[in-house]
């Protein structure tokens, strides 16, 4: 354990690293298209696994019989809740040993409760996926729970490290990198509204679509977010131009979203702080490169994965930025003499 770390720094680390597994599990399992492979929820086909035996398969056809069992397609489903489930059990470790410890060492108390609300929901939310028929508003937000759970264990990770040391920084650098956090996550919600709408494949050229810069797109129907729960969302339910103008805004906001990292990361070497800045422009770089694949190779699936693993590195970075810019710089402001011994010191 490191020197200054706290009691439960080691389980917090272990489960950050489970929700990364669960992120890029949860996008294999929708670019497979397996988000139906199991009808029901929290089993499959009313069992604890993919039914195999002759009894089995012969209970799911009289019990589904408009869900003909595909192995494959299950067990991608099924693995991806396993994973879940125990990432689950790990939070509420953390939360009751937050409990536990209240009042203790600093041990933080709020945030592993709050990470336990979100998984609560998260859970609902999967189940929500099944039974709504793949809806892109519950599958939309069922990926940004997934990556927010993500960034708080990280964030409890790093307030359980007791790693930083007290920096002075300007205002103007917290607001950017706040907002560079805010773009981000923008973006993540963008890309999760591409994927549940199946328009990643809506624009095949770059830099222009359909060989245009501004294409026939559809924007009212592309971002109607009250639309009605329809039968069944696997494969999308919108015409071209609707998934043209979801495709192109995600392009949009990945411009907006590169030019203010490329500013925050200018201002945080201008800071001292080059590592950080190192860190923020390789993320950025293999994330937009990742998304200029998916469009030249036409979506492969290794690198459609990737770019959701991208995302939340991309993600982890942004919280990193923020944690090392604002609450180290709150601590500082409580010690006059930690501020004159780290300012300026780089990250």
């Amino acid at each position: 354990m490191p020197r200054s770390s706290r009691p439960g720094f080691y389980l917090a680390v272990l489960a950050t690293a489970l929700a990364v597994v669960v992120v890029l599990l949860g996008a294999y399992t929708r670019l497979t298209h397996a988000g139906l492979g199991c009808p029901d929820w929290p089993g499959c086909y009313g069992f604890i696994s993919v039914p195999k035996t002759e009894a089995q398969l012969a209970h799911a056809e009289v019990h589904f019989p408009e869900a003909p069992v595909e192995a494959d397609k299950g067990w991608n489903e099924m693995i991806h809740r396993y994973f879940a489930g125990t990432l689950g059990l790990a939070i509420l470790g953390l939360a009751v040993h937050a409990l536990l410890r209240r009042g203790r060492d600093g041990q933080p108390r709020k945030l592993p409760l709050l990470l336990l609300g979100v998984v609560i929901a998260q859970a609902a939310f999967g189940m929500w996926t099944v039974t709504l028929k793949l809806w892109p508003q519950v599958v939309t937000a069922h990926l940004l729970g997934g990556f927010t759970t993500l960034a708080l264990l990280f964030l409890l990770s790093l307030r359980l490290s007791g790693a930083f040391a007290p920096l002075q920084l300007p205002a103007h650098l917290r607001r950017l990198a706040a907002l560079g956090l805010l773009l981000v996550i923008g973006q993540i919600a963008l890309g999760g509204w591409v994927s549940s709408n199946y328009a990643a494949v809506a624009c095949v050229d770059l830099p222009t679509c359909h060989g245009q810069w501004w294409p026939a797109m559809d924007f009212a129907n592309g971002f109607h977010l009250s639309q009605h729960i329809g039968p069944n969302y696997l494969g999308g339910q919108l015409d071209s131009d609707a998934r043209t103008a979801i495709h192109m805004t995600h392009r949009l906001g990945a411009l907006v979203v590169t030019l203010t990292l490329l500013v925050l990361a200018w201002r945080l070497r201008g800071a001292g702080l080059g590592r950080l800045a190192a860190l923020v422009l390789g993320a950025l770089a293999l994330q937009v490169g990742l998304g200029i694949s998916n469009v030249i190779f036409h979506l492969p699936l290794p690198v459609a994965v990737a770019h959701n693993g991208g995302g939340a590195l991309l993600l982890l970075t942004l919280v990193l930025v923020n944690y090392r810019v604002r609450a180290p710089a709150l601590a500082a402001e409580r010690s006059p003499t930690a501020v004159r011994l780290h300012a300026g010191k780089p990250a």
